[in-house]
């Protein structure tokens, strides 16, 4: 046996190591381990928005941080937040929309359904937004998740919340600072004490065709008592009187923004806009009334530091309406009215009893005629600025010397109120718009 062992160390030549990838110098050391994290973020930071999402993909340590780095979130998975790996993902987030996520959506159907916040895909045999959302205890669950997870939050967009999950999340978020209530009615409304550093508030009641929710006076007077440094409000499809605004208008001293959409309050609600002591901006939007029975004149006092008055795809055509809402708006400086119907010359004549307009914007008041713009605007003693766009019965022909007097004063001028005609003589000389007619000329000679 030692014999056979020595012949074949005799025999058998030393295997040289050539391997190849010996030969290869070991891979540079990643310059950035010697960064720290919080240095290393500033740096990041000073990319372009376009780069920024491709952070992700270079190693999980940069995948961590582009976490750190995310403030704003639309969360469409529900289960990401009650997993907790929606706070351990993005833990410095401060402004989460929670809407998509509390519906039990149909991922393969063809339809997709889009209202303002809202996108969802639907079955064709879809009748109301009700019967997909989660419900109450499930969204309450994840947001009380979310608040004890994320101090930092500042705004938050929900539906089909209760009062207990709105009350356990003001107790942990305590720098929440706005706030989207979506299907919103009384009862939850009943935990808004809780959230007493709000600045922000949008309440979404009753949505045509999507789902019904109240919110009455009862709850307006829960906002109003509970809110106190309201800043800004935004009621869209909310009900209430009288009593509601006028609670909110008591309480909530700093308010100086009011939005109001699709409302189905009780008539007499505007005259509780004069209660608003702070309120610069009143923004009415898409409402098929303002307000059918304002109650006697002598009830509406002006509301003296509103500063702005817009007017947005609203129905104009109620006389008393009108006649109230300016009479408690009358000192605005700046008037805006933007695709309304309804708004002929005899509500718009209502207009001269603003005292101080300064600015008037008009566009798509397809009724409205030059003299009943005239007749208004000639009794602004102190308006600088005006632009009337897409306005098809104020015609360049019908401007009455006194009128064009007044343009030749205005600091600023913005004209455009036919569109077709603008167009036309715009195109004057260019051919365009002849050269179809001879072409069908020659077809039916040929």
């Amino acid at each position: 046996m030692s014999e056979f062992v020595e012949h074949l160390q005799n025999h058998i030549k030393p295997i040289k190591n050539e391997n190849p990838f010996n030969q290869i110098k070991p891979f540079n050391i990643d310059p950035t381990l010697s960064l720290s994290d919080s240095l290393l973020l500033k740096i990041l930071d000073k990319l372009p928005q376009s780069q920024s999402n491709d952070l992700s993909l270079v190693c999980k340590r940069w995948l961590t941080l582009q976490g750190r780095r995310l403030r704003t979130l639309k969360v469409l998975d529900f289960n990401f937040v009650l997993s907790g790996r929606l706070i351990s993902r993005f833990p410095k987030l401060t402004h989460v929309d929670l809407t998509s996520s509390c519906m039990n959506t149909i991922q393969n159907s063809g339809i997709l359904l889009c209202h303002k916040s809202i996108s969802l895909h639907v079955s064709s045999n879809w009748d109301f937004l009700e019967e997909i959302l989660l419900e109450s205890d499930v969204i309450d669950r994840g947001i009380s998740l979310l608040g004890r997870g994320s101090c930092d939050l500042v705004k938050l967009v929900v539906i089909n919340a209760s009062e207990l999950g709105l009350v356990s999340l003001a107790e942990d978020c305590s720098d929440l600072k706005e706030l989207e209530l979506l299907k919103c009615d009384d009862d939850l409304l009943g935990g808004i004490y809780a959230c007493k550093n709000l600045r922000a508030l949008r309440l979404v009641g009753s949505v045509d065709g999507l789902y019904s929710s109240s919110v009455s006076d009862i709850g307006l007077t829960f906002l109003a008592q509970g809110c106190k440094r309201l800043v800004k409000l935004e009621l869209s499809g909310c009900e209430g009187s009288f009593d509601g605004i006028k609670a909110i208008g008591q309480c909530c001293e700093v308010l100086d923004e009011l939005s109001i959409s699709d409302h189905r309050m009780d008539d007499g609600w505007i005259s509780a806009i004069s209660y608003f002591e702070s309120l610069k901006t009143l923004r009415i939007s898409s409402c098929r009334k303002i307000d059918h029975s304002p109650g006697p004149e002598k009830l509406l006092r002006s509301c003296l530091a509103l500063e702005s008055l817009q007017l947005k795809r609203c129905c104009l055509n109620d006389t008393d309406g009108m006649r109230a809402l300016f009479k408690v708006c009358d000192g605005a400086t700046n008037v805006n009215i933007q695709d309304c119907w309804g708004l002929n010359d005899d509500c718009f004549s209502l207009a001269k009893s603003f005292r101080r307009v300064r600015f008037l914007s008009l566009e798509g008041c397809s009724v409205l005629t030059s003299s009943g713009l005239e007749s208004v605007v000639l009794h602004w003693e102190e308006l600088e600025s005006m632009s009337v766009v897409s306005c098809k019965n104020i015609k360049d022909s019908e401007i009455s010397p006194a009128l064009s007097s007044l343009f030749s004063l205005l600091k600023e001028l913005k004209w455009r109120p036919d569109t077709r005609s603008h167009l036309s003589s715009s195109l004057e000389g260019a051919g365009i718009g002849k050269r179809g007619s001879k072409f069908f000329k020659k077809s039916v000679l040929h």
